[in-house]
């Protein structure tokens, strides 16, 4: 979350690549950025995952990546499933003109919480491939590592297009219904 605020006004905070992919299907970014971003991402998850292991000499059954602990389609329906809702957020908060942009780090943080809470226990939560390929590097543990790649991917994607597909207008929802609540709105019609 504190990441957000930090860096969102110099790279738009993006530390994972299938948010930086799901972003330029969408037309937000630019693909001629998206390898950039992804060497950039997975190179400073490397970094980080090899820093912890200088640090706290890490030993191999204290592994800090992701892996599956239940089966492997198990953990790929999670990380779909908290890949899409973190998506949908991220593109509510920062793609729409009607939101809150001072709160887009507050409600994506809450979102990766939330995620986290729920998916931990059985796919660890990664919704970022870099997240996990970067300490399954350093450590050389490579256990469902392709549930790491492709759930997050489907996920945000398909978030991303929900999102889109429920965005009917750029209108704001005061322009929309000529006042500031949806709830005044709904009982000024009944009135009629």
């Amino acid at each position: 979350m504190v990441m957000v605020y930090a860096t969102g006004h110099i790279s738009g905070a993006h530390f994972n690549p299938a948010v930086t992919i799901t972003f330029a299907i969408f037309r937000h970014f630019p693909f001629t950025q998206v390898p950039v971003y992804i060497v950039a991402q997975v190179v400073g998850s490397v970094l980080a995952s090899f820093t912890l292991c200088l640090l706290f000499d890490v030993k191999e059954e204290d592994y800090f990546g992701t892996v599956p602990v239940g089966s492997n389609v198990q953990s790929l329906v999670l990380e779909i499933i908290i890949s899409f809702l973190l998506m949908f957020i991220i593109s509510g908060v920062a793609t729409d003109n009607r939101s809150i942009g001072e709160l887009a780090g507050i409600a994506v943080g809450m979102t990766v919480i939330l995620n986290v809470f729920v998916a931990g226990p059985v796919s660890g939560a990664s919704m970022n491939p870099a997240r996990s390929l970067g300490p399954a590097v350093v450590m050389r543990v490579y256990k469902g590592l392709w549930v790491y790649m492709a759930g997050p991917l489907c996920g945000t994607i398909l978030g991303g297009f929900a999102y889109n597909l429920i965005r009917l207008t750029d209108k704001s929802l005061r322009e929309i219904t000529k006042t500031g609540s949806f709830l005044k709105s709904i009982s000024r019609d009944e009135a009629r």
